[in-house]
């Protein structure tokens, strides 16, 4: 299939892009280089330009024969949206819609959609089904859960075959080297460890020290990203197959604290991670952590490379090799 991928040049979007190109599809890249990089795109043409531009959009779709959608293309940072709520709801909601809007408009019917955990707010059951109560407590989050909402009436009105891929923290790097984590401002957790390590910040900013957790830092369930770009390549063939619309997960269904990745990071390079102790953010949840029986039920999916040992080793050969593309 052709594919369009938008946010293709950011951390998620290429690495699934580079798995759409190895499974035979052909990716065709979207991005506005607000966060992703050009030396990430590798696989396939690129359309440069913002998803704003419902022409530049429905012209891609159109010229280029898309048959399906992988929409990356999001602002992503939790506490960002907790200040800056007006950006969020226009990048994530009203360029989504206008996205859509241009698929319809093209007879593209097919789209996996990047949502997010944060649909959940903070669960009351861990690890978290899909059919669990959506409660979001950041701006983020409540864009992601408007989406899938969207999603859902689109499909039913326009015959919309789509899937919501929530997952939970993406990590790790391409394991040969390609590609890997380098966002501008860095906000992710593993990267940001890194960066102490290896002395290209001061320090690692522990955020909640607290938590109703064993040792009082937050517990995210950290998936490597080849996992996700994998689950994304599944997705595509299970709705390209007729497979019903649906919110999926995607985590390994265990959970690490802030304490332990920092303690992996030092394990891996052999070096000290200096630790400054801070306040919690708003909008961060104490713990999260995926049920995801759905998605090897639905889509054969199985996170083979998301042991957290396997995660850090990728990533620290990413970061302290300076494969960075800068």
């Amino acid at each position: 299939m052709r594919v369009l991928v938008t946010g293709g040049a950011g951390y998620i979007g290429s690495h699934t892009a580079k798995a759409l190109a190895q499974a035979g599809h052909e990716p065709i890249v979207l991005d506005n280089f607000s966060s992703g990089h050009r030396w990430a795109v590798k696989w396939g043409p690129l359309a440069e330009g913002e998803l704003a531009d419902s022409k530049l959009v429905h012209t891609t779709l159109k010229e280029e024969r898309i048959e399906a959608v992988l929409h990356f293309a999001a602002s992503i940072a939790v506490g960002e949206s907790v200040k800056e709520p007006q950006k969020y709801f226009w990048n994530n909601v009203v360029n989504t819609l206008r996205l859509l809007d241009a698929m319809l408009d093209a007879g593209v019917k097919q789209i996996v959609f990047s949502s997010s955990a944060a649909v959940y707010g903070n669960p009351q059951q861990v690890p978290t089904p899909e059919e669990h109560l959506t409660h979001c407590v950041n701006p983020y989050g409540d864009t992601k859960l408007m989406m899938e909402r969207a999603l859902h009436w689109y499909g039913r009105a326009y015959d919309l075959g789509w899937i919501a891929l929530r997952y939970f923290n993406a990590a790790g790097a391409d394991s040969e080297g390609e590609l890997g984590e380098a966002h501008n401002p860095e906000t992710h957790l593993i990267p940001l460890v890194m960066q102490a390590a290896l002395g290209r910040r001061p320090c690692i900013e522990v955020y909640g020290t607290d938590y109703p957790t064993p040792d009082g830092t937050a517990i995210r369930d950290y998936i490597h990203v080849a996992d996700l770009a994998d689950a994304h390549v599944r997705a595509l063939n299970y709705i390209a197959a007729g497979g019903a619309s649906q919110a999926i997960n995607l985590g390994t269904g265990r959970g690490h604290s802030v304490r332990e990745v920092i303690n992996a990071v030092g394990r891996i390079s052999e070096r000290p991670v200096p630790v400054h102790e801070a306040p919690r953010r708003a909008g961060d949840a104490p713990i999260l952590v995926a049920g995801a029986d759905r998605a090897g039920r639905l889509l054969g999916w199985k996170p083979i490379r998301s042991e957290l040992e396997t995660i850090v080793q990728s990533a620290w050969k990413w970061h302290a090799e300076g494969r960075r593309g800068d």
